[in-house]
Parts: C-alpha cells; sequence; structure tokens
C-alpha cells in the first residue's frame, strides 16, 4: 500500500506498515484455514535490555496473528558450546518447526557458527548459509527476512523489474548482496556497490531502483538520485538530533531524496515493519510446510 504525497513533485510513499498489516492479515487467514498450530521458538542469551524488549515485542506480534511464540533463555555466562548445544538440541525436536536466535550473542560467542547450525528448513530469518545460497536458486521461502521485504516494497510500487537498471548500496551477506542477487532473479540488471566503488553517485543516477544498505547516516543524496526512481532505504541510525535528543535516521537524506525519486521508503515506518512481516511469514511457511 502506498500514499500519495500532498505535493506534486514529491516523490510517494511506501508505507512499510500498511504493507506489513496486509501481509499479517494474509497470515491470520492462513493460519485460521489450516488448522494447525504454529509456533516460533526463539533462543535469547544473556540479558541485553534491547534484546529482551525486542524479544517482549515479537511474542506480542505473534500473539496478534496466531502464532505461538515460545522463549528459550541462557545465562550471559553461556559458551558457544552451550549455545550451539541448545540449537541443536532444537533442531532435533519434531515440534519446533521455525527457530532463530536473538543476537547479540555474548562475546567470544560465534555469531555465523551459531547461525549456520539452525536446520535450514527451520531458519526463519534466513541467516543459514545455505539459504542465502539457495536465493540464488530462486528459492525465496525462507531467503533473509529484510532482503525479502526490500524486494516486497519494489514490487508494491508496480514497477516491471525486467530489464530494469538497479544499484544496491552496500554488500552485506545477511541483506546487500541477498537483495542484489532477488533482484537479479527478477531479472533487472543490477549494480552490487561497497565502499571501493568509483563515482557511486554517477552510477546510482543511471538506475531505475536505489536500494541504501550501507548503514551510513544520510549518506544517498538527492543528485544521486534518477528522476522518478523508486528508492529503498534499508538504514537504520541513531544519530544526536535537536537539542541533543537521540533520533533515528536512514541511509537515504530523505527530505532532499522525496523531491527528486518518484517513490521512497521512509525510516522508521519503511522497511522495518515489512522485515517484521516477512519473518511471520516464513514462521507460517516454514510451520506449514
Amino acid at each position: 500500500m502506498t500514499t500519495n504525497s500532498p505535493a506534486s513533485h514529491a516523490a510517494r510513499i511506501i508505507d512499510g506498515k500498511a504493507l506489513s498489516e496486509s501481509v499479517r492479515g494474509s497470515l491470520r487467514t492462513r493460519i485460521a484455514a489450516a488448522g494447525r498450530r504454529v509456533r516460533l521458538d526463539a533462543l535469547l542469551v544473556g540479558d541485553d535490555r534491547a534484546a529482551g524488549i525486542y524479544a517482549m515485542n515479537q511474542a506480542k506480534t505473534c500473539e496478534e496473528v496466531g502464532i505461538e511464540y515460545v522463549l528459550h533463555r541462557l545465562p550471559a555466562g553461556a559458551s558457544y558450546d552451550d549455545v550451539a548445544g541448545r540449537v541443536l538440541l532444537l533442531n532435533a525436536e519434531d515440534d519446533v518447526r521455525a527457530l532463530m536466535v536473538h543476537l547479540p550473542l555474548p562475546a567470544g560467542v560465534d555469531t555465523e557458527r551459531v547461525q549456520s547450525l539452525i536446520s535450514p528448513e527451520k531458519d526463519v530469518e534466513g541467516v543459514n548459509p545455505a539459504n542465502i545460497g539457495n536465493v540464488v536458486y530462486g528459492r525465496r521461502s525462507l531467503v533473509p527476512c529484510t532482503a525479502l521485504a526490500s524486494l516486497e516494497m519494489i514490487e508494491s510500487t508496480g514497477i516491471e523489474l525486467r530489464g530494469k537498471r538497479c544499484v544496491v548500496v552496500g554488500a552485506s551477506n545477511i541483506v546487500g548482496k541477498p537483495i542484489a542477487v532477488l533482484l537479479m532473479r527478477a531479472d533487472a540488471t543490477v549494480h552490487s556497490t561497497n565502499k571501493f566503488t568509483p563515482d557511486l553517485p554517477a552510477l546510482a543516477r543511471e538506475c531505475d531502483v536505489l536500494v541504501a544498505a550501507c548503514g551510513v547516516p544520510r549518506l544517498v543524496k538527492a543528485d544521486w538520485i534518477k528522476p522518478g526512481a523508486v528508492v529503498i532505504d534499508v538504514g537504520i541510525n541513531r544519530i544526536d538530533g535537536p537539542e541533543g535528543k537521540k533520533i533515528t535516521v536512514g541511509d537515504v537524506d530523505f527530505d532532499a531524496v522525496r523531491g527528486v525519486a518518484g517513490w521512497i521508503s521512509p525510516v522508521p515506518g519503511g522497511v522495518g515493519p515489512m522485515t517484521v512481516a516477512m519473518l511471520l511469514r516464513n514462521v507460517v511457511d516454514a510451520a506449514l510446510r
């Protein structure tokens, strides 16, 4: 769902909250029609306050669509063997169909090693390297949630991706690279860029779609944007705002870019809510498979 901007020259907003609610509505219908139990098991290690709040909110979100949420806890002093052992135990349980691990993990526990242990068919965040690799083969059910959210938001504008030029600013394993591959699967011509890419603004100006996923506050300026382009902002950055208060901004200079782009996703209220929706959809896909 999108909303028209009040000014004729301003980009239309891609409303992640509205799109997310639409996805959640379809999931409620699927779960009710299936008549089967849908459950998400999550592992929380330590006492990180932000992670604890996220887990609490996630439980509420799951309940709203009819998903049972089971939180498994390990103490802050848990070792890699403790965490890995719990993941492997949950992998082996038949009742566990959808599994994720909350971050951050304690110092000394290798996050990527732990994520690689999650069974690919239960890995609803799409963080196991096997699932990331599956993106290349067009298996979109359990791909990384943020990458899938970005593609859904692009597609919501009605743009025909086949033959379009796209640029992805940032090439992380969980976000940037999977987004680039998903766009390639849609037959777009894709430029995956990084900090070594020469004259990135000039390259970006030639593209019909720009996805910013680099973690640099307001890096993407108005003169990077081809008039009428679709701009997806994945960044979530906390910076000092007016009167020293912290504010959340994206990787795109929103106010300036909105005057050039055709469509733009806001931060907050854009990719974030849709990422949660894609996680829920992955949970339902895994549970009802």
